[in-house]
């Protein structure tokens, strides 16, 4: 379905982002990443829209530091 196409799964984030699984949801229960979405009783997902947000400020803060 629709809904489905925007959640990333872990591999997907870890992808993207570049950090490991426990580097992931370390910051998540630090508050410094997106909370996942439970699916079920072991499986969960982003939002796809939250994690490309995410990244969009971290390079938007990375730049106004180099600049």
């Amino acid at each position: 379905g629709d809904c489905m196409e925007s959640l990333l799964r872990l591999p997907q984030v870890i992808e993207r982002t570049g950090y490991s699984r426990s580097t992931l949801l370390r910051l998540v229960a630090a508050n410094q990443f997106p909370a996942p979405v439970k699916l079920g009783a072991r499986s969960i997902a982003w939002a796809a829209s939250e994690v490309e947000y995410w990244i969009q400020s971290k390079i938007s803060a990375g730049r106004k530091v180099a600049a």
